[in-house]
């Protein structure tokens, strides 16, 4: 019994394997064609490397906010930071692993996100509630552009990696709405 699953075995293999580009009619099994499926160009990695960078450094920034905001409504924004941040990090943890099922490697190196982002620095110091609400929703508006900029490229490659972007940035604009309504007054 155990030989006739052998070679049944033996023969689904076979009738699945494929003979991979370039490798001069080298065979391949199913489960080499599912590690190294889709092959995402450079442009995509490129594209999916700044949004990487960007949410991580809206985490840092974030985070910097959280610890140093003073003033009128501190608490709540103080608990609406770490809101944030906590978004933030998990956006760029699954764009991190997006990179990843695309045998791509993400840095999140300090010394790459300090290089490459495409965030304005963060004040250092306390810093008034009422400027730390304009500081953030400019940082998530900057990260949000970021993601429009490469959208279309990615969606003509990768559906799938814009599905991911579309859900990040509803999420990040929704978050950059509420917080700006802090410094908003109602119109008459």
């Amino acid at each position: 019994m155990t030989d006739t699953l052998d070679r049944t075995q033996t023969t689904q293999d076979n009738a699945h394997s494929a003979s991979a580009p370039g490798d001069a009619g080298a065979r391949s099994s199913r489960r080499e064609n599912a590690e190294h499926g889709f092959t995402a160009s450079e442009q995509l990695i490129a594209s999916l490397q700044r949004v990487h960078v960007d949410l991580i450094e809206l985490h840092l920034q974030g985070k910097q906010a959280h610890w140093n905001v003073v003033g009128k409504n501190f608490r709540d924004l103080h608990l609406q930071l770490d809101e944030i941040v906590e978004d933030a990090r998990e956006f760029s943890d699954t764009v991190a692993e997006r990179l990843r099922a695309l045998h791509a490697v993400p840095d999140g190196r300090s010394d790459t996100i300090a290089a490459t982002t495409s965030l304005p620095n963060y004040p250092h110091g306390e810093i008034d509630t009422a400027e730390t609400v304009d500081l953030i929703t400019q940082r998530l508006e900057a990260t949000v552009a970021t993601m429009r900029e490469v959208h279309d490229a990615v969606d003509d490659e990768d559906p799938t990696s814009a599905d991911i972007l579309h859900g990040i940035i509803e999420r990040l604009e929704q978050l950059a709405w509420m917080v700006s309504a802090e410094n908003r007054t109602p119109s008459a």
